[in-house]
């Protein structure tokens, strides 16, 4: 069995890829900045802040990992491609695969991509996407430089229990509330999504198989699905049925409404343009076939359904929905 390093491990992708590696047999070693994790004496932990570059190749040095899964961005600072570069390099020598979680975010607007798909310019102006491919095509350079044999993922939204983000609860507490769903516009656009437990399955098979050395994966549910269908999918899931009110988003906008900070009108930045990945390289060079979207997400809200309530604060949507029946 492998000793691997994963860097996070404790939130929703390195968390379901910490279990996976356990259950495999491996020598799991957390890097993170956390103080605790879930898993107790099972692992090792490095306490270290990954973008300090310093203090990475300290924590580092003199270990040595079979497979280096990387799945950590820093949403408050950003995580750079010198930062990215500089775990890698501390991790280079005898490392039989570096896995890196990159996004679908890598694409512009539109699609669908697949994977030889050109990736947004150094300076796009979404810092994260530009980050996300810029940190890929320096790794992907330390191939020919350095040896370094690489793999990447890109995901798109990515659902499952201990979701940090305010997504599927977002929807699921309105539901359990009798709340009516603000839809933007008429609901037409479109999402993709991928379980964190695939997107954990996806680094494993690609940190395991010759064939992904120098690859990238997309992973997201095919075909996409519209905002208006996903409100309805998660009622399913939950057992009820869903009362939408459609908002244009102009409405929205002008009244407040956010994508990252509250008051978030429609999870956390979910309404965003669609970005559209042809997922089929991952079964096809892989094997892995992705978790159907209902099934995950029914499996998901089981796990929801048992956490502690959230009071949830209305007063800006009543205020939102009262101004769009005039």
């Amino acid at each position: 069995m492998a000793r691997a390093l994963v860097i996070g491990g404790t939130q929703l992708i390195g968390r379901a890829l910490v279990e996976q590696l356990l259950a495999r047999g491996d020598t799991v070693v957390l890097m993170h900045r956390g103080t605790t994790t879930p898993f107790g004496d099972r692992v090792t932990a490095i306490r270290c802040d990954r973008n300090d570059t310093a203090a990475v190749q300290s924590a580092l040095a003199g270990e040595r990992f079979d497979v280096v899964y990387d799945n950590v961005y820093d949403w408050q600072r950003g995580t750079t491609p010198e930062q990215v570069v500089a775990a890698a390099r501390a991790t280079a020598s005898g490392l039989s695969r570096y896995v890196f979680t990159s996004s679908v975010a890598v694409y512009s607007t539109g699609g669908p991509f697949t994977e030889d798909s050109p990736l947004v310019p150094e300076d796009h102006p979404d810092v994260y996407g530009a980050q996300k491919a810029n940190s890929e095509r320096a790794l992907f350079a330390l191939g020919p430089s350095d040896g370094l044999p690489v793999s990447t993922l890109r995901p798109a939204f990515i659902y499952g229990p201990h979701n940090a983000f305010d997504r599927e609860a977002f929807f699921w507490d309105r539901l359990r509330d009798g709340r009516p769903i603000i839809i933007p516009d008429d609901g037409q656009a479109t999402m993709q999504w991928v379980s964190a437990h695939d997107v954990a399955r996806a680094a494993i098979l690609a940190a395991t198989h010759e064939a992904a050395i120098g690859q990238a994966y997309n992973l997201g549910n095919d075909p996409p699905i519209t905002q208006l269908d996903f409100v309805h999918l998660l009622a399913r899931a939950a057992g009820t049925e869903a009362q939408v009110v459609h908002v244009p988003r102009a409405r929205i906008q002008q009244l407040g409404g956010s994508l990252m900070q509250p008051p978030n009108y429609f999870g956390v930045y979910l309404d965003i343009p669609a970005i559209t990945a042809n997922a089929a390289q991952v079964t096809e060079h892989l094997g892995l076939t992705l978790t159907p979207l209902e099934h995950g997400m029914r499996e998901t809200y089981a796990w929801y359904a048992q956490q502690p309530r959230v009071a949830r604060d209305y007063a800006w949507e009543d205020a939102l929905l009262r101004a769009n029946a005039t």
